[in-house]
């Protein structure tokens, strides 16, 4: 209800007697009498907020968060709505500055006493990396580890994070498994294993129905069937868990067509129905020249190699057999004009991509002989134990801190054990300690050992190297220019390829493609060389625009993309590309795929944003505010359903919002959301251009149109990405949110606008380079403090 004329009076009067919100600034009190109480008192309580209840007590979590977000939504106009009378622009400067001075304060004060973020443990991921680094080993281990829950998008925030007598019990399972793995390999050596399997032995079936490649003409030939595990070949089984290099000999495309390649999966597994999941491990671009293919990849013992052509687009070969059988006898599928890939034979080898033998042997038992390590095995378990340590704790620790460690050991070689046992005792509790597991930051300026972690584990996913230990020992990792050196070193090193896919991971929610699959009746032509070739798209584009310091901009649009052929053909383009190139950097304007530039119209994008089979408006547009254009979405008010699109697409999605609309609880927030929504409603669930909704586009037709929530209109997509490259400064600040929250495990505190204005700032001396906003973060206050 709206106060009678005497209510601010008697609104300040109740103020100042009750001890909790007698703090209230009097120009905060009076406009939200004159604005905001008529829908947010006791009786109406719109969005479930009763201001006449909210406590100003600024030092109650709950509470500072509510009067934040008050203040963000007046000071972004969402608030008052526009139906209602507005406040001049005198009054939201008192409004605001009123309120803003002591929420800042009060932030502050927090970030004085307790740090912007609290203890942060590492994530499976990390810890992954981390064992992988500090002992060598190249073994699968975040799986082994509880799913992480996170927070404002990313794994890393602590806010989210647990530690539970469960999750320790997990970490401790890892840690001896990932030991008893780099013991193994120091003592006893690394596995040696080669084999070729010749076209002969590889359509060999040794279990239930056939379904293996053709031999033909000395060839092995996958042919494009429907049938499950087609192209199995068990003489490929792994003998044992392991890395391997498998190199595909002579591969050619049979009956290629005008596109000059034919498009496959390389995959492992059992092949059998009850443990049907298969593994990726690359796509087979077949070109009419032979070539020999080469891919690594983790196998499970006794998995094996399932070679097909997957492309959806290719006519399918009926299985010639019966019950489930392939049979090949008495047809030339090549006369007959089906596609397939032929290949020579396959060479499997054993690898161990991290370290070899003498690597891991160095991070465990150091240098030297160790027949000399054993004849005095108190000095040199303590030796190694300090060493072991310090990398494993990312810093030096005094003799006091290291005796807890050494004394497990000690204990086990008076009781007879080997110093490898005594090191392994050791070893362990190193590994379950908190001192490893969490990343060690006192409130304030982080030390130069806190700074060298947290830089590495932003862009390496892992423990920081020799070189940073070391310039974190000259006292050198506080000095912005040595921090923008090693910025540039990290980015630059194979490492980073960890950044490039936890970040997109779960920046872009790329670790989701597989959570939807799409409607083959709808989308037929949507298969796993098209899926796996989109989430490599958005990776190399990512990587291409860190790489050279490309604006900002490139989010929203650029004039190149990096397409395979597939997925080119799949976005529509009637021009081949070079076959045989895989993924390359194409030039728009040189091609009939003008609007596929940028993030938002990559397959990946699309596809994680829709359902499968319908797409919404408000799912992308709050996807793009929030990842791209870095404007907060709060959630729903309670009680509010879901927008059911027409399963028919009869009716368009934007009919049914502007009812959805009409509740004013929901009119404000769908004036941001659905903007860059509608932009991009041209596009289906698999990113396909369409020009109407059901299928095959016969429905209710699309419009893309609309008007941003600062009132510029746009007609189609073109026109939206127009208005937003023209704001390098906001998508910058979009960004850098993201990598301040990713990289530092807390999302940019409300006292912290200024920084990233001066992060916006710095960077756009060069134009808003990607990888100039990266550096910038890392050199400023937010990043170098707990």
């Amino acid at each position: 209800m709206k106060f009678p004329p005497l209510s601010l009076s008697l609104l300040l009067a109740s103020l100042a007697t009750s001890p909790a919100l007698a703090a209230v600034p009097q120009p905060v009190a009076a406009f939200l009498d004159q604005h905001c109480t008529e829908c947010h008192d006791s009786d109406v309580k719109k969005a479930g907020l009763d201001l006449t209840d909210l406590k100003f007590d600024l030092a109650d979590a709950d509470a500072a968060l509510k009067w934040q977000r008050i203040f963000e939504r007046v000071h972004t106009g969402e608030m008052p709505p526009a139906k209602n009378t507005q406040p001049t622009k005198t009054e939201a400067e008192l409004f605001l500055a009123s309120l803003g001075k002591p929420l800042i304060q009060a932030d502050e004060q927090d970030i004085a006493s307790n740090g912007r973020v609290r203890s942060r443990r590492l994530t499976r991921t990390e810890y992954e990396h981390t064992l992988h680094d500090l002992l060598g080993i190249d073994l699968p281990l975040k799986d082994l580890l509880p799913a992480e829950r996170g927070a404002h998008g990313f794994e890393t925030v602590a806010e989210a994070q647990q530690l539970s007598q469960h999750q320790l019990a997990r970490y401790l399972d890892v840690a001896d498994l990932a030991l008893t793995e780099a013991f193994k390999r120091a003592l006893d050596g690394d596995t040696v294993f080669k084999k070729f399997c010749p076209p002969e032995e590889l359509p060999i079936n040794d279990r239930g129905n056939f379904r293996g490649p053709e031999l033909r003409k000395g060839e092995s030939v996958s042919w494009p069937m429907t049938l499950q595990f087609v192209g199995r070949m068990p003489v490929t089984a792994a003998p044992a868990d392991g890395w391997y290099r498998i190199t595909l000999k002579d591969v050619r495309a049979l009956n290629a067509g005008p596109v000059g390649s034919v498009w496959g999966t390389l995959r492992s597994g059992r092949c059998i129905s009850s443990i049907p999941m298969l593994y990726m491990i690359g796509l087979v671009e077949a070109t009419k020249q032979p070539r020999d293919l080469v891919f690594e990849a983790w196998m499970y013992e006794g998995n094996m190699l399932e070679l097909k052509p997957n492309d959806a687009t290719l006519r399918r070969v009926a299985p010639g057999g019966k019950g489930g059988n392939v049979s090949y006898k008495g047809r030339d599928l090549v006369k007959d004009g089906f596609s397939g890939i032929a290949h020579r034979g396959i060479h499997m080898e054993r690898i161990y991509p991290t370290a070899d033998r003498a690597t891991v042997r160095r991070h465990l038992l150091g240098q030297g002989d160790f027949k000399k390590l054993e004849a005095d095995k108190t000095a040199s378990l303590d030796r190694l134990v300090a060493q072991f340590a310090r990398r494993a704790f990312r810093r030096p620790l005094k003799a006091s801190q290291l005796a807890a460690y050494s004394n497990i050991g000690h204990q086990m070689l008076a009781e007879g054990a080997s110093l490898t046992e005594g090191l392994r005792a050791s070893y362990r509790a190193i590994l379950c300690s908190p001192r490893f597991l969490t990343l060690i930051e006192a409130p304030g300026a982080l030390d130069d050992y806190a700074i060298a972690s947290r830089l590495s584990y932003a862009l390496w996913v892992s423990m920081p190297d020799s070189q940073l230990m070391k310039l974190a020992a000259a006292g050198e990792m506080k000095k912005p220019e040595v921090i923008a050196q090693q910025v540039d070193r990290l980015l630059n090193d194979p490492k980073s390829g960890r950044f490039i896919r936890s970040f997109t991971d779960q920046w872009l929610k790329l670790k989701e493609i597989d959570f939807t699959s799409p409607d083959t009746r709808q989308f037929s032509t949507f298969d796993p060389v098209v899926q796996e070739s989109m989430v490599q798209e958005t990776r190399a584009y990512f990587r291409e625009v860190v790489s050279n310091d490309l604006s900002i901009t490139h989010l929203v649009d650029s004039d190149f993309a990096m397409l395979n052929g597939r997925l080119a053909r799949h976005y529509g383009s009637k021009e081949p590309l070079p076959p045989g190139q895989g993924l390359q950097k194409v030039m728009l304007s040189q091609s009939d795929l003008k609007g596929r530039g940028g993030l938002v119209t990559q397959g990946s994008i699309l596809k994680v944003t829709a359902d499968g089979t319908h797409t919404s408006p408000v799912v992308r547009g709050v996807f793009i505010n929030e990842r791209i254009l870095g404007t907060h979405i709060p959630p729903p008010p309670p009680g509010i359903p879901a927008i059911e699109p027409d399963i028919r697409g009869a009716t368009s999605i934007r009919d049914q919002l502007e009812k959805h609309r009409s509740n004013s609880s929901c009119a404000s927030c769908h004036m941001t959301i659905d903007p860059p929504g509608f932009a991009l409603e041209n596009y289906d669930p698999v990113g396909i251009w369409r020009k109407g909704y059901g299928k095959s586009g016969k429905g209710a037709p699309v419009n893309p149109s609309g008007v941003t929530p600062d009132g510029d209109a746009f007609a189609d997509l073109q026109a939206w990405k127009q208005i937003y490259t023209r704001r390098s400064d906001e998508l910058a600040a979009g960004f850098a949110r993201q990598f301040i929250t990713y990289s530092t495990g807390a999302s940019v505190r409300f006292s912290e606008k200024d920084t990233v204005d001066e992060i916006v700032t710095q960077a756009g001396k060069s134009g808003h380079g990607l990888r100039s906003i990266i550096s910038a973060v890392v050199t400023s206050p937010v990043f170098l403090h707990k």
